[in-house]
């Protein structure tokens, strides 16, 4: 009994296989998506946890001007403190010969291999330090690969003004700077900021330093209060000039991981449940259409003996091919886009030992879950197998209800001829069909949007940020705030057609207890090269008083325009004051207050200063000015807007790209396997109507039509509402984004739409295509004879 159960269900496969493979293509889509995304997600998070606690990685750190050393011995005997470490971190630039503008640099204390004992450094090639060596240097692996710098190379550095050369004795990695970025900029740039290490006696030295440090990373105590800690820590350090303390969660490098991490984990949980949702329908029309054209065979088999119970595993061993054929496919394709995905995020995050794992517990629950969803939604297909009495399934099912269509109801049954009547009155006769056939394949519309909005969102930031709010072709960083004459000399220089000063001052902005770090920013008066906008490039003024927040900002102070904002200022005339909230603009990066120039110089107590020097300049005279700047003794940094646009678009490109591919493959699936199951399901229900109107003279293109139009109707139907959809899954995937980093603009463009509606037809297309043969096939006088 067994084997001829057997072979119904090897005949039943081949007959069904281009069912079966859509049906497992969708399953596999919904396996791979979570095999690359959860599985990409947990390579980086066990990459990241392993290597913080080889490389002991702190979990409190601060800024100050300078305290002794001897601090550092009353930090380690603060309330839930185990270690603390204190270090000299200065910047300073690289004036490389074959670049023309300066590079920045991040140079820091390090003391012997055997005494680092937090965020210790990891050697990749060359030596550590030898002890006593003044001119040695350990480089971030990042910069050294951009710019192949070897051990041995030598490289020239300013360090307080002063031009050395320095030998790099060995490249690290440090797990301070895994997503390695210099203050003020928007994404990583390894070819143009470098980290570096130095003896600490001699970076000391040359920065008037000895038995001094201005950075602190602290160990905390397990069970100790991260909060605690941090509040007794700010005490300590305010008289020494400190910019507050923060935890790991804020910590430049790893906030970013955070961020990213967060976007993963949200997508490897939707994704994976649409399709696997998706699947179950499937499954659920492919059974009942089976049942209903083998009622006389059950029927057979449970006359000659078969019980309830076997027939019923017969069709869910039907479904389990299935599911393990989609199970193969979804983990080998998820593990090839796994590994895609972990190169594309070695360009970004620097872990020693990231690879791409997938661990087969994790397989094994996924497909699980595949199973269960899938074997779910054959249930009631195989349910009413078993309540189906073999006396009741000899008889041919009963007839439907005829009753009125909609265009009978309004009179155009004549008008619109007979073909589209039927195509009405079928697809009324199965509400249920239609409408989740068509929310299926708005689905896949949605997914399809998500992609284009990727693209549009980070094409509408960068014309935003580098073309609307800065306008600027260069960007001068000086070393400490100058006199606002400081930008006489910068305009008379060769090359330079206009010139504007930006005052930047590091600040902690308070309200009650929430409290955020961030930059104060003066505005010069009828300034055109640096103006505040919005994430949606729209204008934002400026009033004479008061600080403009970011919105973000202002819902984590808890603060409306009208309140007061508590300050701390981290920067010349040090101390805590308070500013009248006077606006919020709906910015897409970072944490700012904006104001005037002048009400910014009053609010410092100072004469009008400016640190940043925003420069229009003749490309003609462009490595003129790039010289002349290198020479500049007080110049920190000189940054272009072109390279940083041609940055960031690159650096994002690829990501989106890839994103946007494996989302476009997956939800074309969904249409495919929705879209060509229903339209076989349809065909073998109909058979022996269609072939019936071919006898009675309709053309093959007629037949065509009726049972492709009931196809196409449900298709335009599913089109707007994917749209819809889509704008749903877009503005849910962007509550995601950590909005303290980022904030992307909600632009999705008609392009966008067009292309998701593009692939949707295609799809569509190709699925009618096949059933298009079919029908051409259909065996008038088979499917006309009477089933025995």
């Amino acid at each position: 009994m067994v084997k001829a159960l057997d072979r119904k269900l090897w005949r039943d496969l081949l007959r069904l296989k281009g069912q079966m493979l859509t049906i497992a293509l969708v399953v596999a889509a919904g396996i791979a998506a979570f095999v690359t995304l959860r599985g990409t997600y947990t390579s980086i998070q066990d990459a990241r946890a392993a290597y913080y606690e080889r490389q002991r990685f702190a979990d409190v750190f601060a800024r100050l001007e300078r305290a002794p050393l001897s601090l550092v011995s009353s930090i380690e005997r603060l309330p839930g403190v185990s270690r603390a470490e204190g270090r000299v971190a200065k910047p300073a630039m690289m004036p490389l010969p074959d670049v023309p503008e300066p590079m920045r640099a991040l140079v820091v204390s390090a003391r012997s291999e055997e005494l680092e004992t937090l965020n210790r450094l990891h050697l990749r090639s060359g030596r550590w330090l030898w002890p006593g060596r003044s001119d040695e240097v350990l480089l971030l692996e990042s910069f050294a690969t951009a710019r192949k710098v070897m051990p041995g190379d030598r490289l020239p550095v300013v360090l307080n003004g002063k031009k050395r050369d320095v030998r790099v004795a060995g490249v690290v990695m440090s797990p301070e700077y895994v997503f390695a970025i210099a203050a003020g900029d928007i994404s990583p740039d390894p070819e143009r900021f470098a980290v570096m290490w130095m003896n600490e006696d001699a970076l000391s030295a040359t920065f008037e330093m000895e038995g001094a440090f201005n950075t602190v990373s602290l160990a905390l105590q397990p069970g100790a209060s991260e909060r605690a800690v941090i509040d007794a820590l700010d005490r300590m350090l305010e008289p020494y000039g400190g910019t507050g303390a923060y935890g790991v969660d804020k910590q430049p490098s790893n906030r970013a991981i955070d961020g990213e991490l967060a976007q993963l984990e949200s997508f490897s949980t939707f994704l994976p449940v649409i399709f696997l949702l998706v699947a179950s329908l499937l499954v659920n029309v492919v059974l009942s259409r089976l049942v209903h054209l083998q009622r006389p065979e059950i029927a057979t088999l449970k006359a000659v003996g078969y019980s309830d119970l076997e027939v019923g595993l017969h069709f869910f061993e039907l479904v389990l091919v299935i599911l393990v054929l989609g199970a193969g496919i979804g983990i080998g394709v998820g593990f090839y886009f796994g590994g895609v995905m972990i190169d594309l995020y070695l360009e970004y995050f620097k872990f020693p030992n990231l690879v791409f794992s997938f661990d087969a517990k994790s397989a094994a629950g996924a497909v699980l879950v595949s199973f269960a969803t899938a074997l779910l939604g054959a249930f009631s297909a195989v349910r009413s197998v078993v309540a189906l009495p073999p006396a009741e399934a000899m008889r041919p099912p009963a007839p439907a209800r005829y009753q009125r269509s909609i265009v009978d109801l309004l009179g155009l049954a004549r008008a619109v001829g007979p073909s589209l009547h039927m195509m009405v009155r079928e697809l009324q006769r199965r509400p249920l069909r239609t409408v989740f056939s068509s929310l299926a394949i708005a689905v896949s519309i949605g997914l399809m949007v998500i992609g284009g909005w990727y693209y549009d969102a980070v094409r509408d930031l960068v014309h935003t940020q580098f073309h609307e709010a800065m306008r600027e072709d260069v960007t001068v960083a000086f070393i400490e705030a100058r006199p606002e004459e400081a930008l006489s000399g910068l305009e008379h220089t060769p090359g330079v057609l206009a010139a504007e000063g930006l005052r930047a001052v590091p600040v902690r902005f308070r309200s009650g207890h929430a409290h955020r770090d961030g930059v104060l920013l003066g505005y010069p008066a009828q300034g055109e090269l640096r103006q505040l906008r919005d994430r949606y490039a729209r204008l934002s003024p400026l009033p004479p008083d008061g600080v403009v927040l970011t919105d973000v900002l202002a819902d984590i102070l808890r603060v409306r325009v009208g309140d007061r904002v508590e300050v701390d200022v981290h920067e010349g005339q040090r101390g805590t004051k308070s500013l009248v909230v006077s606006g919020t603009v709906d910015e897409a990066m970072g944490l700012q207050g904006h104001m005037t120039a002048p009400a910014l110089a009053r609010f410092m107590g100072e004469t009008p200063k400016v640190n940043l020097a925003l420069l229009r300049v003749d490309p003609a005279e462009s490595e003129t000015l790039d010289a002349r700047l290198k020479d500049m003794p007080f110049v920190a940094s000189v940054t272009r807007r072109a390279d940083l646009v041609a940055r960031f678009e690159s650096q994002s490109a690829n990501m989106i790209t890839t994103m946007a591919v494996i989302i476009m493959l997956f939800a074309a699936t969904i249409t495919v396997g929705v879209v060509y199951n229903n339209a076989r399901v349809a065909l073998s229900l109909r058979a022996r109507d269609l072939a019936s109107l071919r006898v009675l003279g309709f053309t093959r293109g007629e037949i065509s039509g009726i049972l492709l139009g009931e196809m196409a109707l449900q298709v335009l139907l599913a089109l707007p509402l994917g749209l819809v959809f889509g704008d749903w899954l877009v503005n849910g995937l962007a509550s995601t984004i950590d909005p303290e980093q980022w904030r992307m603009p909600i632009v999705i463009t008609p392009r966008s739409y067009a292309i998701a509606l593009l692939v949707a037809l295609t799809a569509a297309a190709v699925s009618a295509l096949l059933v298009r043969r079919r029908l051409d096939k259909l065996d008038l006088i088979g499917v006309l004879k009477t089933r025995e």
